[in-house]
């Protein structure tokens, strides 16, 4: 019972984590972020948008959605801890619901992916910046991770995929697992390049803000790889030795230690370290959030 228990603690701060934490942090972050640019420039960039309104309908609907579904995920709760008490209890069916429970967890964050595209590509008009002159400061990966942290996530990657050859020479399912880890240190990779060198996006973001940004968004990504390893070397270690019934405890506290994880790429920089610009391009204090 002891597995059953522990997989009802993590399912617990998964819901927690990703529908109750998150999304106030994400509140506060797009409260933040909205303080650092001037009126006067938005209203450039999205005439005859009240863009205050706007926000606080968005982000109203997206507490409510999120509430509604950490709700969900209580109800699920009370159910699982009823099932899981049972001796001939599925971990398979058990496994299935989590999935599904994580799909509707991360939908809203699709849903703001997307409306925040549709938003810019039906209001937002191109805005020809004043030359400015570059901030000229190379970037690189140890700029913002200890190159020790970085050597751990690498030497975790060939170590573990070692482990799984010498282990099971012959194709498994711990082949599989290599593939799907090379798969996420590879998508993890890109986007701490694209972090790094990629152009930037939002004409308006002062330069302290965008190196924070960076900062976080790559160690968010290095740390989320070594996450991977720990996770994928218990679900290997459980499958060798066939106690399957730990299967879900390892995936909801995967989610939920990756969702923790997240959170980090969702701190503002203090204000006193981020500058915005006023109506006639000038570098000044960012106000502090209502």
């Amino acid at each position: 019972m002891i597995e059953a228990y522990a997989f009802l603690a993590a399912f617990t701060l998964q819901i927690l984590a990703m529908s109750v934490l998150y999304p106030a942090r994400f509140d506060r972050f797009v409260r933040v972020q909205a303080t650092s640019f001037p009126a006067e420039r938005l209203a450039q960039l999205y005439p005859g948008i009240d863009l205050d309104l706007a926000r606080e309908r968005f982000l109203t609907r997206y507490r409510r959605v999120n509430t509604g579904i950490a709700v969900f995920g209580l109800l699920l709760l009370g159910w699982l801890f009823s099932y899981t008490r049972r001796p001939d209890w599925n971990v398979d069916h058990v496994v299935v619901l989590l999935s599904v429970y994580f799909v509707m967890q991360i939908m809203p964050l699709g849903f703001v992916a997307w409306l925040g595209f549709w938003f810019n590509k039906a209001h937002k008009r191109s805005l020809i910046e004043a030359k400015r002159k570059a901030i000229l400061q190379r970037r690189g990966l140890f700029d913002f991770v200890s190159p020790f942290i970085v050597f751990l996530a690498v030497s975790s990657y060939f170590l573990f995929a070692a482990l799984v050859i010498y282990i099971q020479p012959d194709p498994s399912p711990g082949f599989a697992l290599i593939g799907v880890l090379t798969l996420v240190y590879a998508l993890q990779a890109f986007v701490a390049y694209w972090a790094l060198y990629g152009k930037k996006s939002n004409p308006l973001e002062t330069h302290a803000w965008r190196v924070h940004t960076i900062g976080l968004t790559v160690k968010v990504s290095v740390y989320s790889c070594i996450a991977s390893v720990v996770f994928f070397s218990l679900t290997f270690a459980l499958d060798l030795l066939e106690i399957k019934r730990w299967v879900p405890f390892a995936v909801s506290a995967f989610l939920s230690i990756t969702t923790l994880l997240c959170l980090m790429g969702l701190t503002a920089p203090r204000a006193q370290e981020v500058g915005a610009f006023d109506s006639d391009g000038r570098p000044t204090r960012m106000r502090p959030p209502n």
